[in-house]
């Protein structure tokens, strides 16, 4: 772990025009993932089905937290963002550690483990941590499973017009666990499109999930630059442990 960066800052500049409307990011209280208690003795048919039923439940409820902090409010204005600096936030008592704004304010909110907003409930990143009973993400199922299943999901919403996925990759953590990473647009009757960058992982029996929120509206796409600063934080999430 002596490549990780060290709790003094680091800091990376990146030039940043940000011409979209902000989206407040909104956590409420997320309830801790209970699956069947597995006892795997024995071959009966008894102890399969509980296996089974356990597999379905675990996907079921991986793929509504991983959708959890996808529910975003958006505000009609933006300030502009000339320079963005990117820092170094690390939580040593959960485990996990990635860049974040410098300009972003960090909030309190029931069920989030860090909150980085801009401005007045603005553009968004957000981790929650949950336990859970199985050991890595391989357990739930491929990263192309996962994300067919959570644009799925997404789409069932209500407010929901438009969902589509755009990339879906694989890469490892610092202590070699498989982390998933995904990147989709939703177009919501709460404001409007969205960009979404997540990131997932299963450490020390917990799950992981980060989520960037970003406007991505026709008249005012997201740039590259932009773009670039939010694939750096996406790719900067990852585990302590």
């Amino acid at each position: 772990m002596d490549w990780l960066p060290s709790k003094a800052p680091a800091t990376v500049s990146v030039g940043i025009a940000s011409t979209s409307a902000p989206l407040p990011f909104s956590f409420s209280h997320l309830p801790r993932l209970k699956l069947p208690h597995i006892l795997l003795n024995g071959n009966s048919p008894t102890v399969k089905e509980e296996v089974k039923t356990s597999i379905r439940t675990s996907r079921r409820s991986f793929a509504f937290l991983l959708l959890f902090p996808a529910s975003i409010a958006f505000s009609p204005s933006l300030s502009a963002l000339p320079l963005l600096t990117l820092e170094r936030y690390t939580d040593e008592v959960e485990g996990f550690t990635l860049l974040k704004p410098s300009t972003w304010a960090k909030m309190e909110k029931a069920g989030a483990k860090a909150l980085f907003e801009e401005g007045k409930g603005a553009n968004n990143i957000g981790v929650v941590v949950n336990p859970v009973r199985l050991s890595s993400l391989k357990e739930f199922g491929t990263p192309e499973f996962v994300a067919e299943k959570l644009i799925q999901a997404e789409r069932r919403k209500e407010s929901t017009k438009y969902a589509e996925l755009i990339t879906v990759t694989e890469r490892l953590d610092h202590g070699g666990r498989p982390l998933y990473e995904f990147e989709y647009t939703v177009d919501s009757t709460r404001g409007g499109m969205k960009r979404i960058f997540s990131a997932a992982f299963v450490a020390s029996n917990k799950l992981y999930l980060l989520n960037i929120a970003y406007t991505d509206r026709p008249e005012s796409p997201l740039d590259s630059d932009t773009r670039t600063v939010l694939e750096q934080i996406l790719h900067s999430f990852d585990s302590t442990v």
